[in-house]
């Protein structure tokens, strides 16, 4: 069983059927012709995401019948991408869903027509330039993650031949232009707020240097910010999408499926033809296009406004997710554990977050309508985070963990204050926050030390916390004014938000001495 069987004139289906495989239902080679005429969509960013979720939602569209356009990927950073995990498997790859109760869907994805390297040094280039001047053109979107949308000095004073993506594309845009103006929409689907108005960003950087530079006329500037011709959508995206994962390769062997080699190339992309990923997934677009758009909504896209986008981002961001993220990643590390999903198991972790996610952050919620808050955090709790195929680990979430306190916690308390309401009723976020003071001595429970993870203000708030010592009786707590007074840390001023001294009481506890961290959570999380 291979990928390359498919296309072949005589191929049978029958044993992949049998092997429970979803086949394409459409006419391949068809829908590469028709594309290749008349393109539709461009997507730039040739990774696992695009492959397990826009390609693979694209593909169910089609095979529904109520559409007749593949996808054509474009790569920007890593060509060898292209090269070992897309051309010699004819384009296609196979999409496995990784079930929380251990076992996998299989799907070949068929919608990709062409896999492209975007750069001037290839001979593709050329191709994309064409297909920018195609009128049936609608959308180019993006999962190149929030750093692709960078560019420097260096690359604006590059002229028309920039090395980074944003450059790249607007150099593709300047051709459409040229063609006379055609309407296009530029979405980005990378997991970052408001990732629209970051790509906008990057494209206008590009383009106001190149009029001043006299490389470009002001009439294309003012193209792309005529919104009746180029429009930059916002999008909320969520599937955990992890490295190809060595189980769901030995179960691919044992149906006979061929092609599971492991892909590195020499910029430490991690690919291979098959891609796996959680089975739960959301993306919710703001539906603002300006020549069409393909029917992504069949494959269970959500099309809605702008304020509902950002609603479900902050719904996901303060609330329903990410905050359950840090709780677990803080005393998940003080506790030992190295898998997230192992930590669901733990008697008094799962109730943390459970409690913290229903009871604490959700009486702040909005509910953006499209998606509901309870059913979302369920998913969390019950089917994301218990999933054995989940390789994630407390050390790799509780990476910056300094930058993400603001948003994650800091808002909610934010909407307790604003809103009146009686902050006794916050106890496992301040738990939460205590456990920060804790972790940063970078001692275990048990008394074993281990290294915190990554974050550019470690070192700084490693020497607020310098003084404490884990079990050491009647110390000074004061230096814990320092930290919980930071508001750049934690969105506010914990003492003035009348949370301080409450926190300070928790972190004594934590403090304590060896089994302090699992006494105190399990004291709390039973009160709670």
């Amino acid at each position: 069983m291979k990928l390359t069987d498919i296309l072949k004139e005589g191929f049978n289906p029958t044993p992949w059927e049998q092997k429970g495989y979803e086949l394409p239902k459409f006419d391949i080679a068809a829908l590469r012709e028709k594309t290749y005429r008349e393109p539709t969509w461009v997507h730039f960013g040739g990774g696992n995401i695009f492959r397990a979720f826009p390609a693979s939602i694209l593909s169910d569209a089609l095979n529904a019948g109520v559409y007749d356009r593949g996808v054509i990927v474009a790569e920007t950073f890593d060509y060898e991408v292209i090269d070992k995990a897309y051309l010699p498997y004819d384009n296609l790859s196979l999409s496995v869903s990784l079930c929380p109760d251990g076992s996998i869907g299989k799907k070949v994805v068929g919608c990709v027509t062409e896999a492209l390297k975007a750069d001037a040094q290839f001979p593709d280039w050329e191709r994309l330039k064409e297909i920018f001047r195609q009128p049936s053109l609608q959308m180019i979107s993006f999962t190149i993650t929030e750093k692709g949308y960078s560019f420097n000095e260096a690359d604006l004073a590059r002229g028309l031949k920039p090395l980074f993506a944003m450059g790249k594309v607007t150099a593709l845009l300047l051709e459409r232009w040229k063609a006379g103006e055609l309407p296009l929409t530029v979405q980005s689907m990378d997991n970052c707020s408001h990732n629209g108005d970051k790509v906008k960003a990057g494209v206008l950087a590009y383009a106001r240097r190149w009029v001043q530079d006299g490389l470009a006329e002001p009439a294309f500037l003012a193209y792309l910010e005529n919104e009746a011709k180029v429009t930059f959508p916002w999008s909320m995206i969520d599937k955990i999408t992890p490295r190809p994962h060595q189980k769901v390769k030995e179960l691919l062997e044992a149906d006979g499926f061929e092609d599971n080699n492991y892909i590195e190339t020499e910029k430490h992309t991690f690919t291979a033809p098959f891609v796996n990923a959680e089975e739960v997934q959301y993306l919710v677009i703001e539906d603002n296009y300006t020549n069409g758009r393909p029917p992504l909504e069949k494959g269970g896209a959500l099309y809605t406004t702008r304020e509902t986008v950002d609603k479900v981002e902050t719904m996901k961001v303060t609330t329903c997710l990410n905050p359950l993220h840090t709780a677990m990643a803080l005393y998940g590390c003080m506790l030992g554990y190295t898998l997230i999903s192992a930590e669901m198991k733990d008697p008094d972790i799962r109730p943390f977050v459970q409690k913290l996610g229903y009871i604490e952050a959700m009486p702040v919620v909005t509910d953006p309508g499209v998606l509901n808050p309870y059913e979302f955090i369920g998913d969390v709790i019950n089917r994301r985070l218990p999933n054995p195929f989940m390789p994630d680990a407390p050390q790799r979430i509780a990476m910056d963990t300094s930058q993400k306190l603001p948003i994650r916690f800091g808002e909610t308390i934010k909407k307790y204050i604003a809103r009146g309401l009686d902050m006794r009723n916050l106890v496992l976020i301040p738990l939460t926050l205590a456990g920060y003071a804790r972790y940063l001595k970078g001692i275990q429970d048990d008394g074993t030390p281990f290294t915190p993870s990554p974050d550019p203000l470690l070192e700084q708030m490693q020497e607020i916390v310098a003084p404490l010592e884990v079990g050491k009786p009647n110390q000074d707590f004061s230096c814990l004014r320092q930290l919980y007074s930071r508001a750049d840390v934690f969105g506010l001023d914990l003492y003035e938000a009348g949370l301080g001294e409450q926190i300070e009481g928790m972190v004594r506890e934590l403090y304590a001495g060896p089994g302090a961290v699992r006494a105190t959570l399990h004291k709390y999380v039973t009160r709670r």
